[in-house]
C-alpha cells in the first residue's frame, strides 16, 4: 500500500521528470545546436545541413562548442521537464473516470501540460539560443585579408619571418549571465520571456499530440492498460510519439527561434511578431523555410523523449523516495 501511495506522488514524478531532462538534454544537446543555427539562416547559407554544421562548429569552436547553452538547458531542464510530465500526469488523473480516459481527456490533458511549463521553456530557450546562435554570427564576420591586415596600424612585419596569414578575431563569446542582466537591465523581466506567445503556440501543439499518441503507443499489446509498460516500450513509444510531434510543429519552432534570436547577421530580418515573421519568410524564403531543421528536430525529440519516458516508467524517483525513508 505504501508502494503505491509512494509510485503516485508528485515528489516521483518531479524527480523522474528532472532526471529524464538531464539524461536526455546531455545525449542529445549538439543536434539541438545544429537545429537552432540551421533555423536562423536567411542570406548567407553558413551550413550545408546538420553534418556540415557539426563539422565547422567542432573546427571553429572546438568540441565544447556543440555544447554552448548546454549550462542554460542542464539547469533549466529539471524544472521543465518535471512540470510537462507531471502536469500531463496530473490531468490525466483529473480527466480519468473509471480508469478510462477518453481522446478528448488526452488532448486536453496535453494541452494543460504545454501551458503549464511555458513558464520554464521561455527564458531557457531564449538564453539558449543566443548562446547556440554566436557562433553562427561570428561565421559569418568577413575575414580580413593579407593586404587589409598589412594596412592596418600596428607593429611592422619582421622582413626576417615569413608573412603569416591573416587570422579572425576570436569571436565574442556571451555568457547566459550577461545576456539575463542586460535583457533585465534594458527591458525588464519581459525580456526574458520574449516570444512567449511563439513558444506557448509550439508547445500547446506538440503536447496535445505527443501525449494522447505516447499514452496509445505505449498501451499497444498489453490487456491491462493501467499496469506499468516494460522500458523497451515505454521508449519506442516516447520515440516514435516523440518524433511525430517534432516534425508536426518545426514550423512553429522556426518561428519561435526566429523571434527570439537577438543578434541577427547581416541582412537578415527582423520580426515584430507571429504575423509579421510568418509573412516575411513566406515572402523572402518560401514554404521550405518552415521546415529548416526539421530532421534535426525529429533526432533531438525522439531520445529526448524516449529516454524521459523510459526514465519516468522505470521508477526512479520511486527508488529515491524509498530509499530516503
Amino acid at each position: 500500500m505504501a508502494e503505491k501511495k509512494v509510485s503516485s506522488s508528485l515528489p516521483a514524478k518531479l524527480i523522474n521528470g528532472g532526471v529524464a531532462g538531464l539524461v536526455g538534454v546531455t545525449c542529445v544537446f549538439p543536434i539541438d545546436l545544429a537545429k537552432t543555427r540551421l533555423q536562423n539562416q536567411q542570406g548567407v547559407q553558413v551550413y550545408k545541413g546538420m553534418l556540415d554544421c557539426l563539422a565547422k562548429t567542432v573546427r571553429s569552436e572546438g568540441y565544447f562548442g556543440c555544447y554552448r547553452g548546454a549550462a542554460v538547458n542542464l539547469t533549466l531542464v529539471t524544472p521543465e521537464k518535471a512540470i510537462k510530465l507531471a502536469a500531463n500526469d496530473i490531468f490525466r488523473q483529473k480527466l480519468s473516470k473509471d480508469g478510462h480516459l477518453p481522446l478528448w481527456g488526452e488532448v486536453l490533458a496535453g494541452c494543460g501540460a504545454g501551458t503549464c511549463q511555458v513558464v520554464v521553456t521561455t527564458p531557457m530557450e531564449m538564453l539558449k539560443i543566443q548562446l547556440q546562435d554566436a557562433g553562427r554570427i561570428s561565421a559569418q564576420r568577413p575575414v580580413p585579408t593579407a593586404a587589409q591586415a598589412a594596412a592596418a596600424p600596428g607593429p611592422a612585419p619582421s622582413l626576417a619571418a615569413p608573412p603569416t596569414q591573416a587570422r579572425p578575431a576570436p569571436p565574442h563569446r556571451p555568457s547566459a549571465t550577461s545576456i539575463t542582466v542586460e535583457l533585465l537591465k534594458t527591458r525588464g523581466l519581459a525580456g526574458l520571456y520574449r516570444g512567449a506567445g511563439a513558444t506557448l503556440t509550439r508547445d500547446v501543439p506538440f503536447s496535445m499530440i505527443y501525449f494522447p499518441l505516447f499514452a496509445n503507443l505505449n498501451a499497444l499489446g498489453r490487456a491491462d492498460v493501467q499496469a506499468k509498460a516494460p522500458f523497451w516500450q515505454s521508449f519506442l513509444a516516447g520515440c516514435s510519439a516523440g518524433s511525430v510531434a517534432a516534425v508536426a510543429v518545426t514550423p512553429l519552432d522556426v518561428i519561435k527561434t526566429r523571434l527570439q534570436t537577438l543578434q541577427k547577421g547581416e541582412g537578415e530580418d527582423t520580426y515584430k511578431g507571429i504575423v509579421d515573421c510568418t509573412r516575411r519568410i513566406l515572402r523572402r524564403e518560401g514554404p521550405g523555410a518552415f521546415l529548416k531543421g526539421a530532421a534535426c528536430r525529429a533526432l533531438v525529440i525522439a531520445p529526448l523523449f524516449g529516454i524521459a519516458q523510459g526514465v519516468y516508467f522505470l521508477g526512479v524517483g520511486e527508488a529515491v523516495l524509498v530509499w530516503m525513508e
